[in-house]
Order: C-alpha cells, then structure tokens, then sequence
C-alpha cells in the first residue's frame, strides 16, 4: 500500500511539474503574440496629420512621443472601449457643428483626451468637464459658474464654448497644432515659450510634459478611433450607446424648486433629470430661466402637469415651516420630525449646521406632515412668510 501511495504520488509530481511547462510555453508564446500585435500596432501609416496639419513622423523625437502615447491607450483598452461607445452617443452633434462652422473634424477627438467624454470630469487644477474648462476661460466664453449651475457640464453650451476657443486660439497663432497645445497650457504661457525659445512649431518646443504630450494623446486617439478593428477593438452596431433621445423644454421659476417636481413632470426620476442636465449641481433648481433637457416626448403636457405638482408643492410648504426656539439644535429638530439633519441642511440651504439662530424658519418636510411638539408644549403653528429655499 505505501508502495502505491508513492507511485500515486510520483505521477501527481509529474503531472503538475508537465503542466506547468505546457502552461508556461502557453504564456511565453501569448506574451510574444502581444507584443508582436503592439510592434505591429505602432507602424503608422503615413502621412499623419491633425487638422490638415502634417506631423512630422519622420523625426526620431516625434515618432517616439507618438508611440508613447498609442502604447498608453492600448494598455488602457477599458478606456478605448468606452470612447468607442460614447463617441457614438456625442459625436454625431460635434462633428455637425464643426460642420456648419467649417472647422476641422479632427477638433472632435479632444474631448476624449480632455475628458473621456465623462460630463462631471474634473482636474486637480480646477478644469471642469467634458472640455476641461477653467472658471475663468469658462466665464470669458458666456458659461454660467456658480453654485446652483456649472454649464462646463453642459455637453451642447461646453462645446460651443470650446469650438469658439480654440477657434480664437487659431486666429492667434495660425495653427491648430498650436491652438491645442494652447487649449491645454494657456495662451499667455505658449506664447512665453515661443518667445523664449525663438521657435513657433509644436513639435520643436520644449513644453511642460503635460503638453509636450497633448497633441500627441489627440493623435493616438484619432489614429484608434478612425480604424479601432486594426487595434483589436470589434464592435458592433449594438455594442454602442446610442445618441440620447430627449426634449427641449424652457421654464422660468421665481424660487427654487426641488428637482423631483421637474422631474415627476417630466414622467421620470430625479436620476434621470441629472443625467440629462449635469450642470445642474443641486437638489433643486435655482431662481431663474433655464433651459431643461426631458425625455423624448415628456414636452406634451409638461406645463400642466408641472403647474399642478407645483402649487400642491407650495401647499405643502406653507405647511411646513418651523420656527426655531431658543435652545433648538439641528440635532434635536431632526430627531423631531423624524427625518436626517443633512435634509434640513439640503432644504434649507444651510452649509455649516450651527448656523441657525432663535426665530429662523425652516421648512422641514416629513411624510406625515405632522410637527411633533416638545414634551409639555403645545404645537408649533405654521408661519405663512416666505421661507429659505429648499
């Protein structure tokens, strides 16, 4: 028996030792497959151009810089699957405008390299959005920034605002080339450069690794997205997310109003107001005009069912007002009415929660509508005046 226990034995030896040497051929000669596809990969074809600008892939420098940047997307490819199917979904309206505006196509491929095309995109510099706008830029080109709205998370107001940059970029330097590297480090500092280094081609300045790198990460997008199936990349028809179907609606409120009205208006939910409207940043819309993206044929009837939902809204508000006494904490308030001290926070606008002083009126919503009084008090009865925005 002890004999046979070791025969047993010397063959599982020997089996494992045999299928670790077929499984280790197996990866050496599927690690030589890929990198012989990523040596095949990076034989581009030329010529090679961005916005009818030729890149100079004869020189050693710039073909590197470029095979650099189409290594770092390959290794990405969740990434470049991902632009592949929202590149279905936005570039259909980009590549129109830059149609109707007779600028280059090519322009459409910064997105992805600014953004991934993601709408709540943001840098550690401050850039916002699908195009990456700073404040300041976005400003300059009729974005709205504050804290109700941030329109850098608009897809349509975003890439006006971005196609009419980069067009004043062009103008000012005569190159898109330039106008990108320009888009991504500032005006001011390539022009610093330029002046410093007596040079005014893209591809022979000493830039910042962020932009010596720009241009070339819009490139290696461009050359993987004009032909994705040479890059292993086969993606069907439904494989893509498709163009969003939505209605343009334009309302005007006096006061903000929670976004849930809108929504329940629109036939939907709250979720799917804020996919639709990004730059919308709150739980409510702001006082004002705006401009609302709904779901496709929700625009019949909205108004009405949107003025019903509203006044009984304004119903219940005026029912739900409490006047905050002496000795009153957030805390204990919420612990009241049975609802979280973040919800008064968000309905009230409050930022820090020990703002809150004797007298102030807060409109706390509770499913029973019903104000619990203090032991040994009587009920608070509701204040009529004008309350702080939910």
């Amino acid at each position: 028996m002890n004999r046979l226990y070791s025969l047993l034995k010397i063959f599982l030896i020997i089996a494992i030792i045999t299928a670790g040497a077929v499984n280790g051929e197996a990866q050496i000669g599927w690690r030589q497959s890929v990198g012989q596809s990523l040596i095949q990969a990076l034989k581009i074809s030329e010529p090679l151009a961005f916005c009818n600008e030729p890149v100079p892939l004869k020189e050693a420098d710039v073909k590197e810089r470029l095979e650099r940047e189409m290594l770092v997307c390959l290794d990405n490819s969740d990434d470049v699957i991902l632009w592949l199917k929202r590149s279905n979904r936005y570039f259909p309206y980009i590549e129109q405008y830059l149609k109707d505006h007779s600028l280059p196509d090519d322009l459409k491929y910064i997105v992805i390299a600014e953004s991934s095309l993601k709408p709540l995109a943001a840098s550690h510099k401050g850039a916002v959005g699908f195009w990456q706008f700073i404040e300041t830029t976005g400003n300059r080109y009729g974005m709205k920034i504050n804290n109700d709205i941030d329109e850098r998370r608009n897809f349509f107001t975003s890439t006006q605002a971005a196609m009419a940059y980069l067009k004043d970029l062009h103008e000012l330097f005569g190159s898109w080339t330039l106008a990108a590297a320009a888009y991504n480090m500032g005006e001011d500092g390539l022009k610093t450069e330029m002046l410093m280094q007596k040079v005014n081609n893209y591809y022979q300045l000493y830039l910042n690794e962020e932009t010596q790198r720009y241009v070339f990460r819009i490139l290696a997008v461009k050359i993987i997205l004009s032909n994705p199936e040479k890059y292993g990349f086969h993606l069907t028809e439904d494989d893509l997310y498709k163009p969003v179907q939505f209605d343009r609606i334009e309302i005007t409120v006096s006061q903000p109003v929670p976004l849930y009205i809108i929504a329940q208006a629109a036939n939907t939910y709250f979720k799917v107001i804020k996919d639709l409207n990004p730059h919308i940043k709150n739980y409510s819309l702001s006082a004002g005009k705006h401009d609302l993206l709904i779901p496709r044929g929700a625009a019949s009837g909205f108004s009405e069912r949107y003025g019903n939902l509203l006044k009984q809204w304004l119903e219940e508000k005026g029912k739900s007002i409490y006047t905050v006494e002496k000795g009153d904490n957030l805390s204990a308030i919420a612990s009241r009415f049975h609802v979280s001290m973040k919800a008064i926070m968000k309905w009230n606008g409050i930022t820090n929660a020990k703002n809150i002083s004797p007298g102030d009126k807060l409109f706390i919503f509770s499913d029973t509508n019903t104000f619990k009084p203090k032991k040994n008090e009587t009920k608070t009865i509701p204040d009529d005046s004008v309350m702080p925005p939910p």
